[in-house]
């Protein structure tokens, strides 16, 4: 048994959901690792991490839109504003998805569905570089 640890550095351009597959497929393929369990974590509390489908960008943009109805940058409704009216929100946003994720591994490539893809989602609106640490258990 072996493990890796590795932490990929992502830059985001604002809210939305930024495709982080490739960067990880490639960087299982180069620990040598075939079948295993796949770990990455999110190093923040206002973005977060999901799988979702990867054919269609209009998917990736109704998500955006549906999280911005569901929690909306509205001051009269948070206390918490340190960082500006979008910092409450992303926060929330983060707590009803997830910081961790966990894909198997087999025959040196993520296990992914033919339409799934690893996404960042990005909460705040100001552009971030953000940190997800992936760690590696197999063989």
């Amino acid at each position: 048994m072996r493990q890796e640890l590795h932490t990929l550095h992502v830059r985001t351009h604002g809210k939305g959901l930024v495709p982080i597959t490739r960067p990880v497929i490639d960087w299982v393929a180069s620990t040598g690792i075939g079948t295993g369990l796949l770990t990455l974590w999110c190093r923040h509390t206002s973005a977060s991490l999901t799988v979702q489908e990867n054919a269609d960008p209009t998917v990736c943009e109704d998500i955006a839109r549906y999280f911005e109805a569901l929690v909306p940058e509205d001051p009269s409704r948070y206390i918490h504003d340190d960082e500006g009216p979008d910092d409450m929100p992303a926060h929330l946003r983060t707590m009803l998805t997830n910081t961790q994720l966990s894909v198997p591994v087999a025959d040196g490539r993520p296990v992914l569905g033919t339409w799934q893809g690893l996404y960042l989602f990005e909460h705040r609106r100001m552009a971030h570089r953000r940190e997800i640490v992936l760690h590696l258990i197999g063989t």
